[in-house]
C-alpha cells in the first residue's frame, strides 16, 4: 500500500462510543496501527461522538483505556468530533455556496415511497427543519483501488442518491464529518473495516467538491459470527478483556492473515507488537469475512 518506510504516513482509528471495544473494533485498530507503524508514520485517534442518542455514557473513555491496555499507543491528542462543529459548518457553507449542497424538506415517509433514495425532492410542503444534502447527478460513477479489496466502482446516483450532510435534527452526518476531519488532520491512509467500503465513493465526491486530497484506502475484513452476521451487530459481540489482552491480540493478528509463529513466545502486548511490526505482511490480509 505504501513504501516500507514513509514518515509522512498519517493514519487514524475512529471508534464510535456506542459501547465497549469489541473484537471487530480491535481488529480494525490493530490493522490500522500496524500499517502506520510499519511505515514509520503516525497513528491518530478520533472519537466519532456525533450522535448523542446512540452513545453510551463512559464508552469513549473506556475504549481509550482498552486501547492503551492493548499497547496501541497513539500520536498527539485525541480528537473529539463533538468539538469540531465550526469546521463542519464552514465546509457545509462552501458546499451550499457552490451548489453542491441544498436544503431538503422531504420526510422519511415521503422518501420511503421512492425506495428511500433521494433523487429529487418529493416534499409536499416546506419544513422548519430541513436536512442538508449533497447533490449527486444521475450517472455519477466513482471508482478507486482499495489496497485489500481491489477495484471498487459504484454508481452513487443509483445506489445512494443525494445524501445527507446535516440531519433534520441538526446533527452532523458521518460522511461530511469524516471527510472534513481526514482533510484537516492530513490523513494520508484510511485503514478501516470493509463495512465502510461502500461509503468511500461518497467521501471521494465530497473531497473533490471541497478541494481536499483523497487518502489511500484499505478496507480490512469484517469479523462475522457463525451465522455470517457482522460481529458488532450480533449477540456474539463481547467486549475484549483489557485485563488479559494477549489472547485477543493473538486472535486479531491471525484474523489479519498473519503467521502466528511470528509472535510466538511474546508474553506482553508491547513485546507482541514489536515483533508484529517487523513481521506484518499486508498482502496476506484476506479480503473476505473472517470468523
Amino acid at each position: 500500500m505504501t513504501p516500507a518506510r514513509d514518515p509522512g504516513y498519517r493514519g487514524r482509528f475512529a471508534p464510535s462510543p456506542t459501547g465497549p471495544l469489541h473484537f471487530g473494533s480491535l481488529l480494525a485498530a490493530l490493522g490500522s496501527w500496524l500499517f502506520a507503524r510499519r511505515a514509520g508514520g503516525q497513528w491518530l485517534l478520533r472519537v466519532e461522538d456525533l450522535d448523542p442518542p446512540r452513545e453510551v455514557a463512559g464508552a469513549a473513555r473506556g475504549q481509550l483505556r482498552t486501547l492503551a491496555a492493548f499497547g496501541l499507543e497513539h500520536d498527539g491528542e485525541v480528537t473529539w468530533q463533538h468539538a469540531r462543529g465550526a469546521l463542519y459548518q464552514d465546509a457545509l457553507d462552501r458546499l451550499l455556496a457552490s451548489g453542491h449542497a441544498f436544503a431538503c424538506h422531504c420526510s422519511r415517509s415521503a422518501l420511503a415511497q421512492a425506495g428511500g433514495v433521494h433523487r429529487h425532492c418529493v416534499a409536499s410542503a416546506p419544513r422548519p427543519d430541513p436536512a442538508l444534502r449533497f447533490r449527486v447527478p444521475p450517472g455519477t460513477r466513482i471508482a478507486f483501488d482499495d489496497a485489500i479489496q481491489g477495484r471498487f466502482e459504484q454508481d452513487v446516483g443509483e445506489a445512494v442518491g443525494d445524501f445527507v450532510l446535516r440531519r433534520a435534527d441538526g446533527l452532523w452526518a458521518y460522511q461530511l464529518a469524516v471527510v472534513v476531519d481526514d482533510g484537516e488532520q492530513g490523513i494520508t491512509e484510511v485503514v478501516r473495516g470493509a463495512d465502510l467500503l461502500e461509503s468511500t465513493p461518497r467521501q471521494l465526491l465530497l473531497q473533490r467538491a471541497l478541494g481536499l486530497p483523497a487518502p489511500r484506502y484499505a478496507h480490512l475484513p469484517l469479523v462475522v459470527d457463525a451465522d455470517g452476521h457482522k460481529l458488532s451487530k450480533s449477540l456474539a459481540a463481547r467486549p475484549v478483556d483489557a485485563g488479559d489482552p494477549m489472547p485477543a491480540l493473538r486472535a486479531a493478528w491471525q484474523a489479519l492473515g498473519q503467521d502466528p509463529r511470528a509472535i510466538a513466545g511474546t508474553a506482553s502486548p508491547p513485546a507482541l507488537l514489536r515483533q508484529a511490526i517487523t513481521a506484518f505482511i499486508p498482502e496476506a490480509i484476506p479480503a473476505g469475512p473472517v470468523r
